[in-house]
């Protein structure tokens, strides 16, 4: 790739928090691609995942703030890698686009024009506008020996009126990237469904079930990893894993990857520089 590319950034709080492994893996893979992000400047929490049961304003205007900062700073697209984040935002700006009492009673409460106008992406999106085939070309190491099961989870393809980019029920994107890179991702059952996501806070014996069913399936189909786009999918696979391997009674050992981290390994980036090294499963 010879032209840098420069995009607006919106970490949300998981990224820049619990999840900043992620934010590095991300940041690599990017700046290796010659991806330069803007992070937007004094962004807040976009409200996903409490926010809307409490109050819908709140978390309209939570996102709407975000969008209203890209508007006033010149950004006209932002990724967003976290698909909570991603999701939250695209909704609002597509209401945002669809209602002019809508602009104008947000613009009144984040106390900046706001219509809409922004484009939001995730980190599949993000790849795809780089080009597959330029991302094959930057490639310094083929991904031999990967079996991944590319876990999609409940918001990275979902809901389909606002996110057009794959098949909501089954998503191939991910699965298209890796085996240009020398991947052999797995046929499996459970590519979409829900790891339980907050519950992990509230009541993790629900994500222990509903996980469980997950990385026990993507094992009886050859997977010997597991690639997902999610910081909230991330955490219940990967550090639940040894708590599911106990209620299953079976070994599992599936480490997990983010998507930019085989990505990054394909580039040629090491495991300090993409923070595998900090993941559980080894």
């Amino acid at each position: 790739m010879s032209n840098t590319l420069e995009i607006g950034y919106y970490p949300g709080c998981a990224l820049h928090g619990s999840s900043n492994d992620y934010e590095a893996s991300v940041r690599a893979c990017m700046k290796k691609l010659q991806v330069e992000l803007k992070e937007i400047d004094d962004w807040i929490c976009c409200g996903a995942t409490a926010a809307h049961n409490i109050n819908k304003k709140l978390a309209t205007a939570l996102s709407a703030r975000n969008l209203a900062i890209t508007e006033r700073d010149g950004i006209d697209e932002v990724l967003a890698p976290c698909p909570l984040c991603s999701t939250a935002l695209l909704q609002v700006r597509n209401r945002l686009r669809e209602s002019e009492p809508m602009r104008t009673e947000m613009s009144n409460i984040v106390e900046c024009p706001v219509s809409g106008k922004t484009d939001v992406i995730n980190l599949i999106q993000i790849f795809q506008k780089i080009g597959l085939d330029n991302i094959a070309s930057a490639a310094v190491k083929k991904l031999e020996g990967y079996k991944p099961a590319c876990y999609y989870g409940c918001l990275l393809v979902r809901p389909p009126q606002d996110l057009h980019f794959d098949d909501c029920e089954d998503p191939t994107s991910m699965e298209n990237l890796l085996q240009m890179l020398g991947a052999e991702p797995i046929d499996w059952n459970y590519k979409v469904e829900c790891c339980g996501a907050g519950l992990t806070l509230a009541d993790d014996s629900v994500v222990i079930d509903l996980t469980g069913k997950i990385l026990s399936n993507a094992k009886k189909h050859g997977a010997n990893c597991m690639v997902a786009a999610c910081p909230m999918c991330h955490v219940n696979l990967d550090m639940k894993q040894s708590a599911i391997e106990k209620k299953l009674g079976e070994t599992l050992n599936l480490p997990v990857y983010y998507l930019s981290d085989l990505v990054g390994i394909a580039l040629g980036l090491s495991e300090q520089e993409l923070r595998i090294d900090k993941h559980f499963v080894r």
